[in-house]
């Protein structure tokens, strides 16, 4: 029997993934732009991510501007 390929978890991303949010009582569509796993500055703000913590950096369809969100609150698209 094949074995199907899988990512490590629901929560994991990649750079380019089409991906939604909820932003100011509707909900937002964009791509990822990037993982943070250690402490930085991203979309005007202090990031406190890990490795065992990650955020991801997103950059919306409609806007252009991006956010960073921890996993949970991304949905594939």
């Amino acid at each position: 029997m094949a074995k199907k390929s899988q990512r490590k978890s629901d929560d994991t991303f990649r750079k380019g993934d089409k991906v939604a949010w909820n932003s100011h009582g509707s909900t937002a569509e964009g791509k990822v732009e990037r993982k943070i796993t250690k402490r930085t500055e991203a979309a005007g703000r202090e990031v406190d991510a890990s490795p065992e913590e990650p955020q991801y950096e997103v950059r919306s369809d409609k806007s252009g501007n991006t956010a960073v969100h921890k996993p949970s609150a991304l949905r594939r698209r």
